[in-house]
């Protein structure tokens, strides 16, 4: 895989297929029929391809796992071991997911949950792990065992700021000793090569929040020399410590200082200090755009962001050394007193008790507010978070301080999605509607509903657009020689089925997908056992990886 600065790699098959239709087209003959035999032939539909350009009508043939040709009347020229019919729906590419949270699914020991149904039933046949920092160093071990199991979708990873911090610093509030920050950047190099597509970070939680931007910068180096991305949950998207416009300057001055292009997961402008900032916002990156700097971004389709209550209410500096730290802080009456005046501000901020939706399946809490819950115990509300803070998760019950926090203005929602920058993503994680449902409720809510953007933009921003953004090889539009990742919705009943209380609903309106010409779903039902998904590997330019990863001078 290589990014979208680098000139495209061709497949054999893609030349042999274009040098095909080069002498067709040069002889004004078209291959006979009986020579030409496909797997797959898609009929009726009305093709948008991701490239931006207009739906029209067209067949599209797979053989294998590539896109032979989108076509008009394709059926007097193929024979097709299978025919679909997909009048009156809207076929295009499937659906590239840039920000998930998908682990309870697509690390499962069950096969049939490794399917990752949550996303095929959106249309999605490619996801993004390792987001906000979180992604492992080992990318090849990581890639190997998918490899080995098998996974529905395709799956594109990052390495992350947060364990490769911890591998050397654990979760210390300090900067690291020069020793330690090259072993930092050399699992930052060894990961490039092994196939991460870049550095992602997830600066607003503790202990990524303790690196300043030159120990991000000399990371990012590593990556931007191997041809990889900066992705990033910003430092702030609020008012917590520097501030969202700061925050976003910030990860424009990684982008220059490392030159690598920049990507800013889930934009917002989250709580009530910083709504109407997005014009500002938007301005900032505009500018950065116009001096050269690759700036994109990500976003979810959501009033309500989802995290941790820790990460929403609790102080940075009271999460130093872990959470035996911080509950050892609780019993200090005098530090204990410091952090809840912080957490009652950042309640404050988040718009107050109410504006806190607690999720996450097996808790006497979950589909409560933390405001319900202060009424229930009799306390005030941040002595109930903090009930709740102290609770211990298990793996079997799911985490017990996420949190659904209504926190965003529509205007700012409104004013990000219209950027011809900004990609759709879900940021997906259990206990919140935007793992089942973040495109459909797009398309439902925003092109349908509210005409925000037209179908044209909405598929080019969640196929074509992300591919080019992230340099994945032969994948986001309907080509010939492209991988045969397909959708095929029905536009009248394509919409979310989940909700905040519900949050676990599959999807509707999706009739058939298909990941690398295997069919996922089929007449709107998953196909029992498909794991036809592929990790994605970024391939860095020649000369990087060889003999072995070099930091930057």
């Amino acid at each position: 895989m290589s990014l979208s600065r680098h000139p495209a790699r061709l497949t054999g098959f893609a030349i042999a297929l274009m040098a095909t239709q080069l002498l067709a087209a040069c002889s004004g003959t078209r291959p006979e029929a009986a020579d030409e035999t496909v797997d797959v032939l898609i009929v009726g539909g009305t093709v948008f391809d991701g490239s931006d350009s207009p739906g029209r009508p067209a067949d599209v043939a797979i053989a294998g796992d590539r896109i032979v040709e989108v076509a008009p009347d394709l059926a007097g020229r193929y024979r097709a071991a299978r025919t679909v019919d997909a009048q009156g729906l809207i076929v295009a590419p499937g659906f590239i997911d840039p920000h998930t949270h998908p682990n309870t699914y697509i690390r499962s020991p069950e096969a049939a949950v490794r399917r990752n149904l949550p996303w095929l039933h959106q249309g999605v046949s490619t996801i993004f792990i390792g987001i906000d920092g979180g992604g492992t160093p080992d990318i090849a071990e990581q890639a190997a065992w998918f490899e080995t199991n098998g996974v529905g979708t395709n799956v594109a990873a990052y390495v992350g700021l947060g364990p490769v911090r911890r591998r050397v610093l654990g979760d210390e509030a300090r900067a690291p000793d020069p020793g330690e920050l090259q072993q930092m950047r050399e699992m930052v190099a060894a990961a490039m090569c092994q196939g991460a597509i870049g550095l992602s970070t997830g600066l607003f939680y503790a202990p990524q929040s303790f690196a300043d931007t030159d120990e991000v910068v000399a990371l990012a180096e590593e990556a931007a020399i191997r041809g990889g991305v900066y992705d990033t949950h910003q430092r702030d998207e609020s008012s917590y410590s520097i501030g969202l416009v700061e925050s976003v300057e910030e990860a424009l001055e990684v982008g220059r200082r490392a030159r690598i292009p920049v990507h800013i997961a889930h934009i917002k402008a989250l709580g009530t200090d910083v709504h109407g900032s997005a014009g500002r916002i938007i301005e900032r990156i505009e500018r950065a755009r116009a001096d050269g700097l690759q700036v994109t971004a990500d976003q979810y389709p959501w009033l309500a962001s989802g995290t941790g209550l820790d990460a929403a209410l609790l102080p940075r500096w009271a999460q130093d050394g872990g959470r035996a730290a911080l509950l050892a802080r609780l019993e200090d009456p005098a530090t204990s007193a410091r952090i809840r005046a912080e957490m009652e501000e950042n309640l404050r901020r988040r718009g107050g008790a109410d504006s806190l939706l607690m999720i996450g399946d097996g808790w006497p809490w979950s589909g409560r507010t933390v405001a319900d819950m202060a009424t229930e115990w009799q306390v005030d509300p941040v002595d109930a978070a903090l009930r709740i803070i102290r609770t211990d998760g298990t793996d079997d019950a799911g985490p017990p301080r996420k949190v659904a926090s209504f926190n965003m203005h529509p205007d700012d929602v409104v004013a990000f999605m219209r950027q011809p920058w900004v990609l759709t993503a879900s940021d997906g994680g259990d206990g919140h509607p935007r793992q089942y449902a973040s495109f459909p409720e797009k398309y439902a809510r925003y092109v349908v509903g509210e005409g925000v953007i037209d179908l044209q933009a909405f598929i080019h921003r969640s196929t074509g657009l992300t591919a080019a953004t992230f340099g994945l090889e032969d994948r986001g539009e309907l080509r010939p020689g492209y991988f045969a990742d397909v959708v095929a919705f029905d536009p009248g009943r394509y919409a979310p089925a989940a909700t905040y209380v519900e949050p676990a609903l599959l999807s509707e309106g999706v009739e058939y997908l298909w990941v690398n010409g295997t069919a996922v779903i089929e007449q709107g039902q998953a196909a029992a056992d498909a794991l036809p998904g592929r990790v994605l590997r970024h391939r860095p330019p020649a000369g990087t990886c060889d003999p072995a990863p070099r930091p930057a001078d």
